[in-house]
C-alpha cells in the first residue's frame, strides 16, 4: 500500500507542476486539477483504511494536513499576483503577470516551491528551514535583480521590489496556512 501511496502521491505532484506550465486552453487545466484531487482523494483514502492511521482524530489531521499544504502552495499563486497588481497600479491581473513573467522567469513555480518548502519547515517543527529556503532564494535570484538586460521598461530597482513584495506576500501565506495547524 505504501508504494500506491508514493505513486498517488507522485502523479498528484507532477500534475500540480503541470498546471502551472502556460496553455492554450483552460480545459486541459480543468483535467489536470481535477485527476491531480481524484490521485490526492486516492491517497487519503488508502491512508484512512490503511494500518498508518489510528483512529478518526489523527485521520482528520492528515486529511487537514494535506489540504492546508495544498492550500498554502496552490492559493499564494494568485494572492501574489493580486498584491503585484495593486503595486502596478493601473494594471490588471494578467498584465502584472505578464510583466512578472519578462522581469523575472519562473517566479510561480519557484514561489510554489518556496511556499511549499516554508509550510514544511514550520510544520515539522524547524522553522529555521525558512531561513535557509529564503537564502537560497535571494542568492540564486540575486544574478537576476543586478542584470542591465532588463527590458528597457524597468529599472533594477523596480525589479528588486516585485522581488521583495512577491517573497513577502508568498512568505506570508504560507506562514499562514501553517500556523493554523501549529496553533492548535
Amino acid at each position: 500500500m505504501t508504494a500506491v501511496v508514493l505513486v498517488l502521491t507522485g502523479v498528484a505532484l507532477v500534475l500540480a507542476v503541470l498546471a502551472w506550465v502556460p496553455k492554450s486552453g483552460a480545459t486541459l487545466e480543468i483535467v489536470l486539477s481535477g485527476v491531480m484531487l481524484a490521485c490526492l482523494t486516492a491517497t487519503g483514502i488508502l491512508l484512512l483504511a490503511g494500518h498508518g492511521v489510528q483512529g478518526w482524530r489523527e485521520a482528520w489531521w492528515n486529511i487537514l494536513l494535506m489540504v492546508s499544504g495544498g492550500l498554502a502552495v496552490a492559493g499564494g499563486g494568485p494572492l501574489t499576483t493580486s498584491v503585484l497588481a495593486l503595486v502596478d497600479r493601473g494594471n490588471t491581473r494578467s498584465q502584472s503577470t505578464q510583466q512578472a513573467g519578462e522581469v523575472l522567469r519562473g517566479g510561480a513555480l519557484i514561489g510554489a516551491l518556496e511556499r511549499g518548502a516554508i509550510y514544511g519547515s514550520i510544520v515539522a517543527g524547524w522553522p529555521e528551514g525558512i531561513a535557509i529556503v529564503l537564502a537560497i532564494k535571494g542568492l540564486a535570484r540575486y544574478p537576476e535583480l543586478r542584470s542591465p538586460d532588463q527590458p528597457a521598461s524597468v529599472t533594477p530597482t523596480a525589479v528588486a521590489e516585485r522581488f521583495i513584495i512577491g517573497t513577502f506576500t508568498s512568505v506570508l501565506w504560507a506562514v499562514t496556512c501553517a500556523g493554523l495547524l501549529v496553533s492548535r
